[in-house]
C-alpha cells in the first residue's frame, strides 16, 4: 500500500498525487466540494481511480483538524481489489431500508471482507440503511463508514460518487476484496447520561412524538434552557441515550430536525416506540478518553499495526472539544503507532462495537477504520 495525502483549500492552484492511486478519498468543505471542480479535475488526471468521501464538519488529516478545505488521500494497492457501488435515492423513493439492501447487493460476493460506506447526512434514515445492508451481507462481511454532514448549518449535505461526481441525496459503498488487507475497526463515545430512564410512548422510524406522554419536543426543551432557541445544532451538544431492549447496549441519538408544529424530534437513527431514553451530557476527558478506546478495540480487531486509518467523529464532539478537538485525534493516532491518518466530522458514524458485534448506526462517537495490506 502507497499513499499521498495532500490538502485543498479555495488558494490552491493546481494539484496532483505522486503515484497512480487505485482510490481516492475526499472529505471537505460542502461549498468547497460543489464549487471548486476539484472532483472533475482528478477524474480526468486519474480516470482508473474509485472515489469515495463526501461533505464535512471538519477535515481530519493526520493529526490536526481542518474546516473550509477538501483532504485528499491518494492510495495504491499492490494486492487488493476493490469494487463500488451507487444508489441514489430517488431510484428507491428515499426508502432507507431499499437502499441499504441495492447498495451491496450491486457488489460481487466473491471475495468481500469489508464494506465502507458514505451518506447523505440529512435524508436517510442511518438504522435503515444498515440494516438493509446487513440483510444481504454475509455475517463475516463488516461494515464502516458516516453520514455527510454541512458543519452546524444542517441544510445540505452531499457525497462523491465513485466517479467523482459531487451530488446530494444518493449513498455510495467501497468493497473491499482478498486475504491480503487487514481491516481493524471500532466505535466509542464517552457521554454520560443523567437523569431517570424515561419511556418513548409515540414514535415512527426516526421521529418522536411523545416522551412519558408528553410532546418530545416541550421536555426537550424544557432540558435544554437557553440553549432551545438554538435547535437543532444546539441538540448535539444534549444527545439521548436510547436502549430498546435489555440484552443491547444503548446507542447514542442526536437530533437532526425539530417540528414545532408537530412537537416532535427526527434523529438520524431509529427512536422505537417502548424503548427508553436518557439524556446525555459532555465530559472533555471522557470524550477523549472514548477516542482512545475506539482506537483500542480498533488494534484488537486488526490483529497488526495499520498502515492508514478512517476516523469519522460526531459533529457534536467538535462542537463541545472546541480548541482542544485535535486531542482527539492525536490520541487515536498515538495508539495506532502513528499510522497515516484522513476522515471527517459526521452527523452519524457506521460501525460495530468491536469485531464480535454488527454495524449500527451511532451518533456521538469517534470511529475508527484501519488498514493494512499483508
Amino acid at each position: 500500500m502507497k499513499l499521498n495525502q495532500l490538502v485543498y483549500s479555495r488558494e490552491t492552484s493546481a494539484i496532483s498525487f505522486s503515484l497512480e492511486p487505485d482510490i481516492i478519498f475526499v472529505f471537505g468543505n460542502r461549498e468547497l466540494l460543489e464549487t471548486s471542480s476539484l472532483t472533475t479535475r482528478l477524474r480526468t488526471l486519474y480516470p482508473q481511480a474509485i472515489f469515495s468521501g463526501c461533505s464535512t464538519a471538519g477535515e481530519i488529516v493526520g493529526e490536526s483538524v481542518n474546516d473550509n478545505t477538501i483532504v485528499l488521500t491518494g492510495i495504491q494497492f499492490e494486492k487488493t481489489k476493490i469494487e463500488s457501488s451507487l444508489v441514489a435515492l430517488k431510484e428507491v423513493a428515499s426508502d432507507s431500508f431499499a437502499a441499504g439492501e441495492k447498495l451491496v447487493s450491486q457488489l460481487p460476493t466473491e471475495g468481500l471482507t469489508h464494506v465502507f460506506v458514505v451518506s447523505d447526512g440529512l435524508h436517510v434514515n442511518g438504522t435503515d440503511l444498515v440494516n438493509g445492508m446487513r440483510e444481504v451481507l454475509d455475517a463475516h462481511v463488516s461494515i464502516t463508514g458516516g453520514l455527510a454532514a454541512d458543519g452546524s448549518q444542517f441544510a445540505r449535505t452531499v457525497i462523491v460518487e465513485p466517479d467523482g461526481t459531487v451530488a446530494a441525496e444518493s449513498v455510495a459503498a467501497i468493497g473491499f476484496y482478498g486475504d491480503s488487507i487487514a481491516i481493524g475497526f471500532g466505535s466509542r463515545g464517552g457521554w454520560d447520561s443523567f437523569g431517570l430512564d424515561r419511556l418513548v410512548t409515540r414514535s415512527t422510524d426516526n421521529i418522536l412524538y411523545e416522551i412519558d406522554g408528553q410532546p418530545a419536543l416541550d421536555l426537550y426543551k424544557s432540558f435544554l434552557g437557553d440553549q432551545a432557541k438554538h435547535l437543532p445544532s444546539s441538540g448535539l451538544l444534549f444527545p439521548l441515550s436510547m436502549r430498546d431492549s435489555e440484552d443491547k447496549a444503548p446507542v447514542v441519538r442526536t437530533i437532526l430536525g425539530v417540528n414545532e408544529e408537530q412537537k416532535s424530534l427526527t434523529f438520524a437513527g431509529d427512536i422505537p416506540q417502548g424503548s427508553f431514553v436518557r439524556l446525555m451530557k459532555a465530559n472533555n476527558d471522557r470524550l477523549i478518553n472514548g477516542a482512545e478506546e475506539a482506537a483500542e478495540a480498533a488494534l484488537e480487531s486488526q490483529d497488526s499495526s495499520p498502515e492508514f486509518a478512517i476516523l469519522v467523529s460526531c459533529v457534536g464532539r467538535k462542537l463541545v472539544l472546541k480548541q482542544i478537538t485535535e486531542e482527539e485525534v492525536e490520541c487515536v493516532s498515538e495508539v495506532l503507532g502513528k499510522p497515516a491518518m484522513t476522515g471527517f466530522y459526521s452527523y452519524g458514524e457506521l460501525a460495530p462495537f468491536n469485531r464480535d458485534t454488527s454495524c449500527e448506526l451511532h451518533n456521538q462517537t469517534m470511529t475508527v477504520t484501519t488498514f493494512r495490506e499483508l
